[in-house]
């Protein structure tokens, strides 16, 4: 009894030491699951990033979301301005397992509805709301500070194709989406421009699609096509237009010029220039030119840098410069000052290798044909634009003359133009008839008048004269052989008149007549019946005679 007694406390003081230490236990336990839980939601959240926004339109924390291929992989958590105030810093937390897309040519923007010549995107935004798009880069360094664009990329990244940058010496406008364009298929756009201000150039970023990249060569050359150009030069009036998207917008478009080999393919950015036309493109494969000096007399309205430099008719270059700065010009206000006209000789156009040998050979021998008598003179190329060339002429009568130099050129004799020669010739007219003496011509024309008017008076009164005589000695005549021939017709008609001589004889003639044809008429009754009676004989030599019927005969037949 008293063993259970005293057991029976022990068993009751062990209990409540056990539920002790189960309370004791689960603040321990709740602790660990949280700092578990704490710790899991740590290492499985993805980073902290943040993104310079020039504006926040529409973004809103805790509910804009991050895409990319239009699946969300983060969410904007804080938005607050920079302190110079010149842009947004938007805080966002991406998902797990996205370290590898934080390199620095990664790229952000906001997705809304834009509507533009190349289409309209964007419209899920309507409904859904605007979200940040994110194009993850290909290489670069780690970070978590990004600059957001202004505008979706044109190009997305890893698209194919070749990025080129092309340059712009002339006033071109060319904007961001504008069309590459090549034999009328779009093949490429401009991304982004750069005005370099040291240079004062406009660089375009451009990227060229695959598999149009491949045709991008050393010796590509890209020209300008937008809208419509017209062109007023030395051969006329020229039209060029490009595709309806560049009519629209603006636009360029690149081949290799005709003539020129198609060169090595172009695998990694290159620098290109944007040319006016094709023409000017495809003088870029004449890379050397002898350059020479013209002194014009006349005036050089009409002349344009550029304009073509002929050899009887076949372009040999172009005009390099008009009236340089460098070379002097004292003397400018003198009559006697001539305009310096720079013109380049290409060998490659004179069938001459495009080297340093070609162009020696075309200086030597240009200066040689100066000796013999070339010479240079402006005429016009076309008369509705007035534009003018620079034409190079062998003349044999011009004066012998040895090459000179001004400012380190040599220099080509000029002759007068065809315009100034013309003037010449008129002038010259001109002065002849100012030194006849106008005067004393009139007052010579006047007494020669007055000469002419008395001799007129004379002839007339003589004509008048002559002819009274011609009708007075005209009705005398007439009168006398009318009388002549009355008289013999009178005559004739009293011989044949009746009674008379001539009567008699002619009446006589005609009985003699009758008589004799009265004779002959047997004999053409007897030729009439056998007509070969006078040359062949019938036996019989008796004659037809033609008798008479009687009375009788008749009655017995009857």
């Amino acid at each position: 009894m008293n063993q259970e007694s005293n057991q029976k406390p022990e068993a009751a003081e062990i209990k409540p030491l056990k539920s002790v230490s189960k309370i004791w236990l689960l603040p321990i336990v709740a602790l660990s699951i949280g700092l578990w839980m704490v710790y899991y939601q740590w290492s499985n959240q993805g980073p902290l990033i943040t993104i310079k926004f020039e504006t926040a339109t529409n973004l809103e924390a805790g509910k804009t979301k991050i895409k990319t291929r239009n699946v969300d992989i983060g969410e904007v958590k804080k938005i607050e301005l920079l302190p110079d105030l010149k842009g947004v810093l938007v805080t966002a937390r991406l998902n797990a397992n996205l370290d590898d897309l934080l390199i620095d040519s990664s790229h952000f923007w906001i997705v809304t509805p834009r509507i533009s010549l190349n289409g309209v995107t964007g419209l899920s935004t309507l409904l859904s709301g605007p979200y940040i798009n994110m194009e993850p880069g290909t290489d670069g360094k780690k970070t978590t500070d990004f600059t957001a664009l202004a505008a979706p990329p044109l190009t997305p990244i890893g698209t194919p194709g070749l990025h080129v940058t092309l340059n712009s010496y002339d006033e071109f406008a060319f904007k961001e989406g504008d069309p590459v364009v090549y034999k009328g298929l779009k093949v490429g756009e401009f991304e982004d421009i750069y005005f370099n201000f040291d240079e004062r150039v406009v660089y375009y970023n451009t990227f060229i699609e695959a598999p149009y990249h491949k045709l991008i060569t050393a010796n590509t050359k890209f020209w300008n096509v937008s809208g419509v150009r017209m062109e007023l030069g030395a051969s006329g009036i020229k039209v060029t237009t490009g595709s309806i998207e560049s009519l629209l917008t603006n636009g360029v478009t690149f081949g290799i010029p005709e003539g020129m080999p198609s060169g090595e393919q172009i695998t990694k950015r290159t620098f290109f220039d944007i040319h006016r036309s094709y023409e000017s493109a495809a003088q870029e494969r004449y890379k050397l030119s002898a350059e020479f000096i013209i002194m014009v007399q006349d005036t050089i309205r009409g002349l344009q840098i550029g304009a073509p430099v002929e050899y009887r008719g076949l372009v040999i270059g172009n005009v390099i410069d008009i009236n340089p700065q460098d070379i002097s010009q004292n003397g400018l206000l003198d009559q006697s000052y001539t305009i310096p006209v720079v013109i380049g000789i290409q060998p490659g156009r004179v069938q001459q290798p495009d080297n340093q040998q070609g162009l020696d050979f075309v200086r030597m021998q240009t200066l040689r044909w100066v000796e013999d008598g070339l010479r240079a003179s402006l005429k016009t190329g076309n008369l509705l634009t007035g534009a003018l060339f620079v034409d190079l002429q062998h003349y044999p009568d011009a004066e012998p003359t040895l090459a000179n130099t001004v400012m380190g050129y040599d220099v080509i004799p000029t002759i007068s133009s065809e315009f100034s020669q013309i003037t010449a010739k008129v002038n010259a007219i001109l002065d002849n008839v100012n030194q006849i003496k106008v005067l004393d011509l009139s007052n010579n024309a006047n007494d020669m008048l007055k000469q002419i008017a008395i001799t007129a008076e004379v002839l007339q009164a003589t004509a008048s004269k002559v002819d009274r005589i011609l009708n007075s000695a005209h009705e005398d005549e007439l009168t006398s052989s009318l009388n002549k021939t009355l008289q013999s017709i009178a005559q004739l008609t009293q011989d044949f008149s009746s009674g008379s001589t001539n009567y008699e004889e002619l009446n006589n003639t005609m009985q003699v007549l009758q008589k004799t044809l009265k004779d002959l008429q047997p004999l053409l009754l007897q030729l009439n019946g056998r007509p070969n009676s006078l040359i062949f004989v019938e036996g019989s030599d008796a004659t037809f005679e033609p008798k008479g019927i009687s009375n009788r005969a008749v009655a017995g037949d009857n």
